[in-house]
């Protein structure tokens, strides 16, 4: 009997593991309001990114406006190598990162660790 909930148990962990890195999960996008000529996108840093995917439009200027709450190490830098762009994120403050979107494309974004993603699309 010991042995089948066991079995039972390792067989809940092991799905419960390849859903997790496997499986897919919904993500948040989010299109940038324009305001002004300049587009805009508030993105909450707590335990991820929120959203997770923003769609800006080709040509006009763009302000990704980060603010960290969370007080893990790993999140507090943002990192967009396409754009050349690796800046720190401090604690309950706002971060206003410019993003040059001359070039359409799909562009990520990372943490300082490279353990948190995000996608910048420009259309």
């Amino acid at each position: 009997m010991l042995r089948i909930l066991v079995l039972i148990v390792g067989l809940v962990l092991i799905s419960f593991i390849a859903w997790w890195f496997f499986g897919k999960h919904a993500v948040a996008t989010e299109t940038a309001s324009v305001t002004n000529d300049v587009q805009q996108v508030d993105v909450d840093v707590n335990g991820g990114y929120s959203p997770e995917r923003i769609v800006l439009k080709r040509g006009i200027p763009a302000v990704l406006n980060f603010t960290r709450r969370d007080s893990s190490s790993c999140l507090d830098r943002v990192v967009f190598p396409d754009f050349g762009i690796n800046r720190e994120l401090p604690q309950g403050e706002k971060q206003v990162i410019k993003v040059d979107t001359s070039k359409t494309g799909e562009f990520q974004w990372a943490c300082g660790m490279d353990m948190f993603h995000g996608k910048l699309i420009i259309k």
